[in-house]
């Protein structure tokens, strides 16, 4: 007769009789290739959990990932870490109504790639919906974020669980310095960004809209640098050009906008500084018709980049008239 066990699944005391992880993976009804598990602070590697054992006391942590048209020309891609986009606006998976409005905003909006954030699995009810069952990882690229971790040991411990659930290694980094402002703790990122660098991850990372932190995360590893338009969420719009276009001048990996956008000139903007990209969730999700609001973004962010790449006029300080005022009538 199988011994029975306590431990602790997600936060939740639980008994059972599971010898493995593989076991209780089984109990609990869950698809092995839909999550990650890590057992009492270490990794548990898909391929071997039938042999990781169960005890007493021991506590694990099951993940997964959840929601936090036409392209581009295709002459007109970007590369990030070995990957070749052709849309510029990447989307977020949060504050949908449901997954099947945010597969129906992420079709509207042409957008290649999505950021999802990995949270505990329902262990209560392992067959509630997930959002690959909406959003094919194998269509659309994912990329796991760090969303709501304040210390670079829990974005960097999240990340490593994200890379086993679902094998990237292109991810998004961010380090929140407090609540409130949702500000990134440029410290405990630039720490973040050089572990996970060495460990073979090419982080994308959310960073304060200034040049000289900018080439500090180039130089410890960044992929690609994601300063801030505005607060997470506030709709404000890009509050400093000066410095999102000197980031943009000094960098030698893409740049690419994040937080901030309310509306689709907000994006248009973003891309005639020269920035590489626009990744944008609220303003899509919260919008009151978020597929029309979608569609409109992947225009705003079509029409920035053709207006930087075709050259705005200069500006003047007076007049200067389309038609030649000589010989008047």
């Amino acid at each position: 007769m199988s011994e029975n066990h306590t431990i602790t699944v997600n936060g939740e005391s639980r008994s059972t009789t599971a010898r493995t992880v593989a076991d209780l993976v089984r109990e609990l009804d869950l698809e092995p290739e839909k999550v990650a598990v890590e057992r009492n602070g270490v990794i548990a590697p898909r391929s071997e959990l039938g042999a990781v054992t169960l005890g007493d006391g021991d506590v694990l942590e099951i993940v997964h990932f959840v929601g936090g048209g036409d392209a581009a020309s295709d002459a007109d891609t970007w590369s990030v870490a070995g990957h070749t986009f052709r849309s510029r606006l990447i989307v977020g998976t949060g504050k949908y109504t449901d997954f099947e409005q945010n597969a129906a905003a992420l079709k509207a909006s042409g957008a290649e790639i999505v950021t999802v954030a990995v949270r505990r699995v329902n262990v209560t009810d392992p067959k509630a919906p997930m959002l690959t069952d909406f959003i094919d990882p194998k269509e659309t690229t994912y990329l796991p974020n760090t969303a709501g971790c304040f210390t670079a040991d829990d974005a960097i411990r999240t990340l490593r669980l994200a890379r086993e659930a679902g094998g990237w290694d292109l991810v998004k980094l961010e380090v929140l310095g407090e609540a409130r402002t949702l500000y990134p703790d440029m410290r405990e990122t630039l720490k973040a960004t050089e572990v996970l660098a060495k460990e073979g991850f090419h982080p994308m990372v959310y960073c304060v809209d200034d040049p000289i932190a900018a080439q500090q995360l180039e130089e410890a590893g960044a992929v690609a640098i994601m300063p801030l338009g505005a607060p997470i969420g506030s709709g404000l719009g890009i509050q400093n050009r000066v410095t999102i276009r000197l980031i943009v001048e000094g960098a030698k990996v893409p740049v690419l906008v994040d937080a901030g956008v309310g509306t689709a000139s907000d994006a248009a903007v973003a891309m005639e500084l020269g920035c590489d990209g626009v990744l944008m969730n609220t303003a899509i999700a919260e919008a009151k018709d978020p597929i029309r609001m979608a569609r409109a973004m992947k225009l705003a962010v079509e029409a920035g980049r053709d207006a930087y790449l075709a050259g705005r006029m200069g500006t003047r300080k007076y007049a200067d008239p389309s038609s030649p005022l000589a010989g008047l009538i």
